[in-house]
């Protein structure tokens, strides 16, 4: 995905102009009509992790931009989301009692590369079929130029 159709739909989502497709963990996600544009009927809007992924995206761009890299032609590569370890605190409830108050936080990939530019093949290409015969193919194709 290209980073600035990445900004603007992280930016949509903040403003619930679009969804996020639900589509491994969506037990208890309720349908919306947004969805149909992705082919799903489960999606959501995440403000929270759209505005940390857009910041992120803001800083990359910046990144890139120091690195002399065309900014207009950024392409999101690779993006990957892992669970970081977990904060513990203690939470105190009636009659005596601690709870767990874990924190859930993350540790986010994001490799951005500038787009590649497409080459026109030259016309000396090999046909796909004379390129790829196996040897009974070929023994098929000698005989028959015997025979001929």
């Amino acid at each position: 995905m290209k980073l600035q159709r990445a900004l603007t739909f992280l930016g949509n989502v903040t403003n619930k102009a679009e969804a996020v497709p639900m589509r491994r963990y969506a037990g208890s996600t309720g349908r919306c009509a947004q969805g149909k544009q992705w082919g799903v009927s489960k999606a959501r809007w995440p403000v929270k992790s759209a505005e940390f992924l857009l910041d992120l995206l803001k800083n990359a761009e910046a990144n890139a931009d120091t690195k002399g890299l065309d900014t207009g032609n950024l392409i999101v590569k690779h993006i990957q989301v892992n669970q970081a370890p977990k904060g513990r605190r203690r939470t105190y409830r009636a009659h005596g009692r601690i709870n767990p108050y874990m924190t859930n936080p993350c540790h986010i990939e994001l490799i951005l590369t500038e787009g590649e530019e497409f080459v026109q093949k030259g016309p000396h290409v090999v046909k796909r079929e004379e390129a790829r015969l196996s040897s009974r193919q070929r023994g098929a194709e000698i005989r028959r130029a015997i025979q001929a």
